[in-house]
C-alpha cells in the first residue's frame, strides 16, 4: 500500500480518499470486486490509460481497474459512487477526441476482459457484445455465417466504444452510422444501476415504444455511463464487393462526380475523397504508385451489370478510366492505404492533406505541428476553429463522426445553442448528479 500512496503523490491534491485509511479501503473493496490482477496503480498501466490518438495530452487515472463482467462493472461503481470518485471508462484508446483523458483523476475503468460475442441471431441479423470485442474480432467471428458488421472507422476500435463516440467511417453512405445500427445498450449508470436502454433481451428491428433511450446513449461518450452491452444490426455479405480508384483533374470534378454519382442511384458502399496531398502521403506510406492529383476510392456492392453508370460519369467530369480491384487481396490493399490515412500523414512534414467520407459530406483536415512550438500550436488551433465554424455556417456540424470530447465544446454550444445545452445539461444532472462520469467531457 505504501508504493500505491507513493504513486498517486503526484496527483494527491484532487484525490477526495488521500488519507491512508480511505485509500487501503477503496483499493481493498477494489480488489475483492475484480482480484489482485484485476486492479493496477503502476504508472506505466495508468498512463497507457490516460491517452487516445489525439493531440491531447496523458492524463492518467489514479486507478485502473479490469472488471470481467456487468456485474463486476456495477459494484466497482457503487463503490466509485460512494467515495464519489470519476469514473472514466476505457475500450481500445482510439478516439481522437481526448475522450478517456482523467481531468480529475479517478478510475479507469479498462473493459478488454469483457469480450465476449453472445445471443447470434442469424434469421434475425442481429447480435450482442461485451465492449472488449472489436470490429474486427466480430467479423471474424461471423466469418462462416454469411453475415458482417459494416461500420469502418479504419481503426479496430471497441464496438461499444464506436456506440460511445457514435462513430461512423467509409461504409456510411449506405449503411449508416452507429446511430443507425443499435438496436439497445446495456448501460451501467453512475451509481451501479444496470439500465437497457430498449428493455432487457430485446432486439427489435423497428420501435416507436417510448422515449429512445439508445439514441440517448449512443454518442453520450461516456459521460452518462458505461456501455456494457450492445446489441447491433447485421447485414448479408454481398454476392459481390469490387472497388476502383479514380483520378481527377480537380477537387471540384471529384466532388461533382460524388454528388451525380448518389443521384444516380447506383449502389455506392463506399466512396472516399484524397487530394493531392494526402494521395502523394498514401503512397509514400504505402509504397504505392497512384497518381498525385485529387482521387476517389470506391467500392460497389450487389450486382456487377449495376455499377457501370458511376464510371461514365466520373468520365463525363474529366475522370480517369477505373483502376479496378476485384480480388480481395488487391482491395484490402487499397483500402489499408485509406485507413492508414491518418498515419500516412502524421510522416508527412510540411503538407496539409485532406481526407473525406465524400458520399456523406464528412471530411477530415490533417495538419502535422510541431507540438512545442507554441506559435505554431496557436495558429493551428485557430485554424481548426474557423475550418468548424466554416462547416457551422453551411448549416453543417463540428464533429462528424470522432466526438466532442475535450476539443469541440464550445463549438457544440456554438452548434445546438444554449437551450439545447441546458437540456442536455439537465439530462447529465438527472442521471449522473455527482458528476462522476468522464467529468469534463462533452458539455
Amino acid at each position: 500500500m505504501t508504493s500505491f500512496i507513493r504513486a498517486l503523490r503526484f496527483t494527491s491534491p484532487r484525490l477526495p480518499f488521500i488519507c491512508t485509511g480511505a485509500v487501503e479501503r477503496v483499493i481493498s473493496a477494489f480488489r475483492s470486486v475484480s482480484g489482485d490482477e484485476g486492479v493496477s496503480v503502476g504508472l506505466a498501466v495508468r498512463e497507457q490509460h490516460g491517452k487516445d490518438e489525439s493531440v491531447h495530452r496523458c492524463q492518467p487515472p489514479d486507478v485502473v481497474v479490469f472488471p470481467r463482467s456487468v456485474e463486476e462493472v456495477s459494484a466497482l461503481a457503487k463503490i466509485c459512487h460512494h467515495h464519489q470518485l470519476p469514473i472514466i471508462p476505457f475500450g481500445t484508446g482510439t478516439g481522437l477526441e481526448g475522450g478517456v483523458g482523467a481531468l480529475k483523476g479517478g478510475v479507469c475503468f479498462s473493459l478488454r476482459k469483457m469480450e465476449q460475442v453472445l445471443d447470434l441471431h442469424q434469421e434475425d441479423f442481429d447480435v450482442t457484445v461485451e465492449p472488449g470485442v472489436t470490429r474486427k474480432s466480430l467479423n471474424s467471428y461471423l466469418r462462416d455465417t454469411g453475415l458482417w458488421f459494416p461500420v469502418d472507422p479504419g481503426a479496430d476500435a471497441s464496438l461499444c466504444g464506436m456506440a460511445a463516440t457514435s462513430a461512423s467511417g467509409t461504409n456510411a453512405v449506405r449503411y449508416g452510422t452507429m446511430r443507425e445500427n443499435v438496436l439497445n445498450l446495456e448501460v451501467v449508470l453512475a451509481d451501479g444501476t444496470i439500465l437497457h436502454t430498449a428493455g432487457k433481451g430485446r432486439r427489435p428491428r423497428k420501435t416507436s415504444a417510448g422515449y429512445n433511450l439508445t439514441n440517448l446513449f449512443v454518442g453520450s461518450e461516456g459521460t452518462l455511463g458505461i456501455i456494457t452491452k450492445t446489441t447491433l444490426r447485421l447485414y448479408g455479405i454481398p454476392e459481390s464487393m469490387v472497388s476502383a480508384v479514380c483520378s481527377f483533374p480537380s477537387v471540384q470534378s471529384a466532388v461533382d462526380s460524388t454528388v451525380q454519382i448518389l443521384q444516380a442511384g447506383v449502389p455506392i458502399a463506399r466512396i472516399e475523397f484524397l487530394d493531392d496531398v494526402m494521395m502523394n502521403a498514401c503512397n509514400r506510406f504505402n509504397n504505392l504508385s497512384y497518381a498525385v492529383t485529387p482521387t476517389l476510392f470506391l467500392e460497389f456492392h450487389g450486382e456487377l451489370q449495376k455499377h457501370g453508370g458511376a464510371e461514365e460519369i466520373t468520365r463525363d467530369n474529366g475522370g480517369s478510366d477505373f483502376a479496378w480491384a476485384e480480388d480481395e487481396e488487391t482491395r484490402s490493399r487499397l483500402w489499408k492505404a485509406r485507413h492508414d490515412a491518418w498515419y500516412a500523414a502524421l510522416a508527412l512534414r510540411p503538407g496539409c492533406p485532406i481526407a473525406g467520407h465524400v458520399g456523406d459530406g464528412n471530411f477530415h483536415c490533417l495538419i502535422v505541428l510541431d507540438p512545442n512550438d507554441q506559435d505554431e500550436v496557436q495558429r493551428v488551433h485557430s485554424f481548426t476553429e474557423r475550418l468548424a465554424r466554416r462547416a457551422l455556417s453551411m448549416d453543417g456540424t463540428c464533429t462528424g463522426e470522432h466526438g466532442i470530447g475535450l476539443g469541440k465544446r464550445a463549438l457544440l454550444k456554438e452548434e445546438v445553442g444554449p437551450l439545447a445545452i441546458e437540456v442536455m445539461q439537465g439530462l447529465k444532472a438527472t442521471l449522473d448528479p455527482k458528476n462522476l462520469m468522464n467529468p469534463g467531457k462533452v458539455l
